[in-house]
C-alpha cells in the first residue's frame, strides 16, 4: 500500500495532493493533463524535492513525516525519466556500472547483469557512447540501469513521450513485459490513453495540483466522461490469451474463462505479442483495446455476414454523452458471458428502434480490424 498526502509549493505551482491511498502492487498510472501536477507529484513521492512536506508511507515504511524525509537513495527507487538522464562521459557499459556499484548491499539479489541486458536488448551497445544512440536505445540503457538498481520501486516518467512512433511501440511492449516479469511496483506517469489501457492495474486522475480520483482501469473505462475518452471516443480494455495462429492467418484470443467468449484476430496484428508461440497458446495474459465506435448490436445472432465476432452479452446500463466531444451519442454498456465489460457506441435512433433496455440479452458484433493493441 502506498497512502499519504503531501504538499510542494513551487514558484508558479502549488501541489496539495489531499489524501490517497492505493495498493502498491502492478502499475499505477498518473494521469491528466499537461500542468496538472503529476510530474510534481512524482518528485514529491520520490524525496527528489526536499521542500515537500507531508504525509507519506510505501507498504510498511515512512517516508515522509511533516517536514522530515528519508533521503531518496534509502528509497530504493529505479528512475525513467522521458530524457534517459545518462551520464554523457560514460559509455554504456560505464552507465550501468554506475548503477550496480549504488546497490545497497542487502538487495545484491535478484536478476543479474547478463539476464537484464540480455532481456533489454542492449548487449550490442555496452561499448556505444550514449551520444551515439537513438532515442529508443537510450531509454532501453535507462530501463537497464533502473533494473540493475534492484528497486523496491519504479518510478517512470513519460519514458515514451520523445519518442518516434515505432520505437514508442517497441518501448511499450518492452515495459510491460518487463513489469510483469519482474513483478516491480511501478508508478508510470502519462498524458496518453492508449498507455494506460495497455500498461495500468489503477489510475490516478489527476488536475490543478490534486488528485481527483483513483480508480481501477475497469472503473476508469466504464463511465461515459472519463479523462481516458479522447477523440476516439469510449474503449473497452478486454483480458484474455492468445492462440495458436489457423491456417487462414486468424488468431483466437479467448477469455480467461473457458468457452466463455472468442475473438478473431488477424495474426499481423501488433496485438499479438512479440514472444507469442504460433504454435500453441500464449499463456500470458494479454489486454485488447476495443473502440466502442466499432461495435454493433444486435437483437439476435446474425446469419450471411462477414463478421466473426458476435458476442453473447447482457446490457447493464445506457447513457448518453452529453461531454460536447461526441453529444448525442449512446454508449451502450455490455457485460460479457465472463463478467467483462464491453462498452459499445451508436446513435440515440438506433437504441429507439432496437428498443435497448437495461438487462436485454444481446449480441455484440465487432469488427476483427478493430481488436488492436498498439
Amino acid at each position: 500500500m502506498i497512502h499519504g498526502h503531501l504538499q510542494l509549493s513551487l514558484t508558479n505551482f502549488t501541489l496539495d495532493s489531499t489524501p490517497f491511498a492505493f495498493a502498491s502492487e502492478g502499475v499505477t498510472v498518473l494521469f491528466g493533463r499537461s500542468g496538472s501536477g503529476k510530474s510534481t507529484l512524482l518528485r514529491a513521492m520520490s524525496g527528489l524535492d526536499k521542500r515537500t512536506h507531508g504525509q507519506l508511507c510505501f507498504q510498511d515504511e515512512v517516508w515522509q513525516t511533516g517536514k522530515k524525509s528519508l533521503p531518496v537513495e534509502r528509497r530504493d527507487i529505479g528512475f525513467v525519466f522521458q530524457s534517459a538522464a545518462l551520464l554523457p562521459h560514460k559509455n554504456v557499459q560505464g552507465n550501468l556500472d554506475y548503477a550496480r556499484r549504488r546497490v545497497p548491499k542487502d538487495r545484491q539479489h535478484g536478476p543479474g547483469f547478463e539476464e537484464i541486458i540480455d532481456r533489454v536488448g542492449i548487449s550490442h551497445l555496452l561499448d556505444r557512447p550514449t551520444n551515439n544512440l537513438s532515442g529508443g536505445e537510450r531509454q532501453r540503457v535507462a530501463i537497464a540501469r533502473a533494473l540493475l538498481m534492484r528497486p523496491r520501486l519504479l518510478m517512470m516518467d513519460e519514458p515514451l513521450s520523445a519518442l518516434d512512433w515505432q520505437a514508442k511501440s517497441e518501448l511499450l511492449g518492452l515495459i510491460e513485459s518487463v513489469i510483469a516479469e519482474y513483478r516491480i511496483p511501478t508508478l508510470y506517469i502519462t498524458h496518453a490513453p492508449i498507455e494506460v489501457e495497455r500498461l495500468a492495474d489503477r489510475v490516478v486522475f489527476m488536475a490543478g495540483g490534486r488528485i481527483t480520483s483513483i480508480e481501477t482501469l475497469t472503473e476508469a473505462t466504464s463511465r461515459v466522461d472519463s479523462p481516458l475518452f479522447t477523440e476516439e471516443g469510449p474503449v473497452s480494455v478486454l483480458h484474455g490469451t492468445i492462440g495458436a495462429i489457423e491456417p487462414d492467418g486468424l488468431v483466437p484470443f479467448r477469455s480467461k474463462q473457458a468457452d466463455a467468449f472468442t475473438f478473431w484476430v488477424s495474426a499481423h496484428s501488433d496485438a499479438i505479442p512479440s514472444d507469442a508461440n504460433p504454435h500453441g497458446l500464449h499463456s500470458k495474459t494479454t489486454r485488447l483495446r476495443v473502440l466502442a465506435r466499432d461495435v454493433a448490436i444486435a437483437s439476435q445472432r446474425q446469419e450471411g455476414i462477414s463478421m466473426l465476432n458476435q458476442l453473447a452479452c447482457t446490457i447493464t446500463s445506457i447513457a448518453i454523452d452529453t461531454t460536447g466531444r461526441r453529444s448525442g451519442r449512446a454508449v451502450v454498456f455490455l457485460e460479457l458471458i465472463d463478467g467483462q465489460p464491453l462498452l459499445a457506441e451508436l446513435s440515440h435512433r438506433s437504441v429507439e428502434q432496437l428498443g435497448l433496455v437495461h438487462g436485454q440479452r444481446v449480441f455484440a458484433l465487432v469488427k476483427t480490424a478493430a481488436l488492436i493493441d498498439p
